[in-house]
């Protein structure tokens, strides 16, 4: 029996090489993909996914367009103005689930990274909880991004508004949110992700860093209101000077595509995707997360998934 499974699985992966290989010459439109703006975590990703999906399919093109971000990517993608655009979880689930606003038709092509949300602020200050924040100086984010909407979520749970309860900073890039915390404009920096380029920023200044997340007995008071909010953990070690996990909420990123995208453009996408993920994960550790498996379980509910996506996931045995 583990023969029989070992050789079906060999001749499905030489299967998928062989049409891989017998359709990848085939010229698509070019997809326009949305980030967000320079300094993110969403610009960095994106990069490394063109990179590797010139490499992996080099007909498929792909154009990346600098975005405000998550909220402005939403309604770009419902114009038609870009065909996929990365959008962070919480700014997903307001908009597909119709939350204040008519749902979005817009469909999953892939699962991204989780994204656990907390604040980083100088390893010399004394601020160690986020109470110890209120009424200080915090830097939220660009005014358009979705980790501004994660934030407004986590701090609903807590019973705090980020306007009523902080001196909040909105950006209009991303990248001038480190600089104010580690010149002291700023107190903290809010954020979410593994290998966020701002909490990296902070980690790696002269005065070291701390990060603050919810307490466990926060995160329950947030998750009771928020049950879509997911309890996520950053290993130890992932910022620099990092060496406890820490334990938070947050959710996953998503590549998002516009309504009407061919059937045929998503397949080829989340084909490459999947074909090429050793070379994206090497690109960038945090899209080591970008698997089938993971967008299968990021998908609240089956008929999320993109049909051209849905189609690969049963070629390659994920999905009946």
């Amino acid at each position: 029996m583990r023969a029989m499974r070992f050789l079906a699985a060999a001749l499905l992966s030489i299967w998928t090489m062989l049409f891989s290989s017998a359709s990848a010459g085939a010229e698509v439109a070019p997809l326009v993909l949305g980030t967000a703006t320079p300094g993110g975590g969403f610009a960095v990703y994106g990069q490394a996914v063109a990179d590797t999906l010139r490499a992996t399919d080099p007909a498929l093109k792909l154009k990346l367009q600098a975005t405000g971000g998550s909220t402005e990517n939403i309604p770009m993608l419902e114009a038609g103005r870009l065909d996929l655009a990365l959008v962070e979880g919480t700014t997903a689930h307001e908009a597909m689930s119709g939350i204040g606003r008519a749902p979005a038709d817009l469909r999953l092509i892939a699962a991204m990274y989780p994204s656990p949300g907390m604040f980083v602020v100088r390893g010399d200050s004394s601020y160690r909880t986020i109470r110890d924040l209120r009424g200080e100086r915090v830097v939220f984010g660009a005014a358009a991004s979705g980790l501004v909407v994660l934030a407004r979520y986590v701090l609903d749970g807590l019973g705090l508004d980020l306007r009523r309860d902080f001196d909040a900073v909105l950006l209009e890039r991303v990248a001038d949110g480190p600089p104010m915390v580690l010149s002291g404009q700023a107190v903290a920096l809010w954020g979410a992700g593994i290998g966020w380029p701002g909490f990296a920023a902070v980690a790696r200044g002269p005065r070291a860093a701390r990060f603050i997340a919810p307490e466990p007995h926060d995160i329950a008071r947030i998750q009771a209101k928020h049950p879509f909010l997911r309890t996520m953990t950053v290993a130890a070690r992932s910022y620099p000077g990092q060496d406890q996990a820490i334990t938070t909420v947050g959710t996953w990123s998503l590549i998002l595509a516009r309504p009407g995208l061919p059937d045929e453009a998503a397949y080829r996408f989340a084909r490459a995707l999947h074909l090429g993920q050793p070379a994206l994960g090497q690109r960038l550790a945090q899209a080591r997360d970008t698997t089938p498996e993971n967008t299968l379980a990021a998908a609240q509910r089956r008929d999320m998934l993109h049909p051209g996506v849905a189609r690969y996931f049963r070629e390659i045995g994920l999905t009946p």
